[in-house]
């Protein structure tokens, strides 16, 4: 009768162990590439399992429809057969100022561009003077 237990307490070890190393972890990846398929977004670049890239441009219930290549065709594909999502491509501009702009002037004008530029840039500031000047006085005298 030991001996009996002995050998279902080692089938059964045996049993709980197969689950933990083998089929728990590949529940909690189809869960994590669940979720994946289902927060793909528009603007997102994607891979397919067929190793076509390309970025999403409208999804639906059940399927994607992605842009592909130069001339952007389009194409339509089902969830599932998603492999990889990268969203760092789709949040690359999100939330970024944007950066200053350039000063762009003719190369003809070389020199005399900044010259003209310096008596804008001073006309403004003088005309800034004058209103701030404006104002207080009429605070003081109201």
């Amino acid at each position: 009768m030991n001996q009996q237990m002995y050998q279902l307490a080692i089938i059964v070890f045996f049993a709980v162990a197969m689950y933990f190393v083998l089929i728990k972890p590949q529940r909690k990846r189809d869960r994590e590439t669940d979720e994946m398929r289902n927060n793909i977004q528009v603007g997102d670049e994607i891979v397919t399992i067929g190793g076509i890239c390309g970025k999403v441009v409208k999804t639906k219930d059940d399927s994607i429809v992605i842009q592909v290549g130069a001339d952007r065709t389009k194409l339509e594909f089902k969830r599932w057969a998603i492999s990889a999502v990268d969203k760092k491509a789709n949040t690359k501009y999100r939330d970024v100022e944007p950066a200053e702009e350039k000063k762009v002037r003719p190369k003809r004008l070389g020199k005399k561009a900044e010259s003209l530029e310096d008596e804008a840039q001073a006309l403004i500031e003088n005309t800034e003077n004058a209103v701030n000047e404006v104002v207080e006085e009429a605070s003081v005298e109201g």
